[in-house]
């Protein structure tokens, strides 16, 4: 019987590996920015600059638009309470130094930095400005709908 193979990415912690591996990226999950979440569940910057509910494909587009090295990764925040739940899914490996060590971009010199990047960029995308411009006008509708109060045939 041959041994099972492991995925290149699965490798275990070695001191010895440089910032330019996939192990030593930082992780970014939908927890860290999300304003509905508590320090205590996992949220790491001001709640007045996180984003509501963001997705890991909302984080994967700005960090590939700050031209950001990054990849995706298919798992679930620990302090998830639901495991199982799709829209929870999503870690995002990103690259912030080079092999010496040092800040890849002047932008982004630490984790938090890019935290507070995500925070403000996230609800500028186009996706979300459109979803609440249409949220509203059903909102208005749901309005008109529900004034109309009474028994039928009177």
């Amino acid at each position: 019987m041959a041994a099972p193979s492991v995925a290149p990415t699965a490798r275990p912690w070695n001191p010895d590996y440089k910032h330019t591996d996939r192990e030593r990226w930082i992780c970014v999950y939908p927890a860290y920015i999300n304003s509905r979440k508590s320090l205590k569940e996992g949220r790491r910057i001001p709640k007045d600059q996180a984003v509501d509910n963001p997705s890991y494909a909302e984080i994967r587009d700005v960090c590939a638009a700050a031209g950001l090295t990054l990849g995706v990764e298919n798992k679930v925040y620990p302090r998830e309470l639901d495991h199982r739940d799709q829209k929870f899914r999503g870690r995002i490996r990103v690259q912030l130094r080079n092999e010496e060590g040092q800040p890849m971009s002047e932008q982004f010199p630490s984790r938090n930095s890019l935290l507070l990047y995500l925070g403000q960029t996230i609800p500028k995308l186009k996706a979300r400005t459109q979803s609440q411009s249409q949220s509203g006008g059903h909102q208005q509708q749901s309005s008109k709908q529900q004034k109309k109060k009474g028994r039928k045939g009177k």
